[in-house]
């Protein structure tokens, strides 16, 4: 009898849930289904409608070195730096952390997981003064740098946590084979935590390559600006869009974090097994 009632009740329960995901999944659909279907329209309004006129006139107007080519190599530059800056400083903060028994690790750890939630809107007054001061100003190099102090306490927390899955036993096995602690992160941990130092590299190019704010204000130069600041032309005087453009320009600069997060999903798709490493 409870089992006859219970079937019921859990059939409706996993149906309101299905609701709720469906309704999400197309509050985040309509948005991509305008972007594709005013990139190829000749007449694109805020309308979310199949293209009244096919044309591929808005992507002939964006595709120019200073609308789409400059500013996503500079993306690239940006957030590529900042994805590896953050891995292999994530990695080196991390081990420290995982391996050995530090007086301070517990207030420290804290400390990073305080700063994953801070907001940059908070800092960039004092970081802009700082860039200022420094006559850093206006440089890609160190907005590279920026971003990924930004990105590291978030790195350092997930690298460490990969690192704690790693049996001691193997690390010790190689230091009794003679190998030191930078060896035995670079040829036997940083291999096995690869996995995870490429899910906190993705982490790193997701976020930066979406930041608008922190270019815009330490970048000054056109010939510097990523793509995240660039699409800022397409809203001209008075409230006038050019939606068609605006729709290509997204379209286009979507397209490379998509590829790149497919890309590694189908690399990283087998699962690593330690169980075979502590045999024998």
């Amino acid at each position: 009898m409870t089992r006859a009632i219970s079937s019921p009740a859990k059939a409706a329960g996993g149906a309101v849930v299905h609701l709720l995901l469906a309704v999400l999944a197309l509050v985040f659909l309509l948005p991509s289904l305008w972007m594709v279907f005013a990139a190829f329209d000749a007449e694109a309004t805020l309308r979310a409608a199949p293209p009244s006129a096919f044309t591929l006139d808005n992507f002939a107007a964006v595709l120019t070195p200073e609308t789409v080519y400059v500013p996503m190599w500079n993306s690239v530059l940006l957030c590529g730096g900042a994805a590896v800056v953050t891995v292999a400083a994530s990695a080196l903060a991390a081990y420290p952390l995982s391996r050995y028994s530090l007086r301070f690790r517990r207030p420290f750890l804290y400390t990073v997981l305080f700063a994953t939630g801070l907001p940059l809107t908070a800092i960039m007054v004092p970081v802009y003064g700082m860039f200022v001061q420094a006559g850093l100003l206006d440089s890609r190099f160190a907005t590279m740098l920026f971003l990924a102090a930004s990105s590291l306490p978030f790195g350092i927390w997930l690298t460490k946590n990969f690192m704690d899955g790693i049996p001691m036993e193997l690390e010790e096995a190689a230091w009794v084979d003679g190998a030191s602690a930078w060896q035995s992160l670079r040829l036997l941990v940083a291999p096995l935590i690869a996995p995870g130092m490429a899910v906190v590299g993705i982490f790193t190019i997701v976020l930066t390559w979406g930041n608008f704010f922190v270019p815009f204000i330490l970048l000054k130069s056109p010939d510097h600006l990523p793509a995240a600041v660039r699409i800022y032309s397409f809203f001209g005087q008075y409230g006038s869009v050019r939606y068609g453009e605006l729709a290509a320009y997204s379209l286009l600069y979507t397209l490379p974090v998509v590829a790149l997060y497919v890309a590694v999903s189908k690399a990283l798709g087998g699962r690593f097994n330690l169980g075979g490493a502590m045999k024998g």
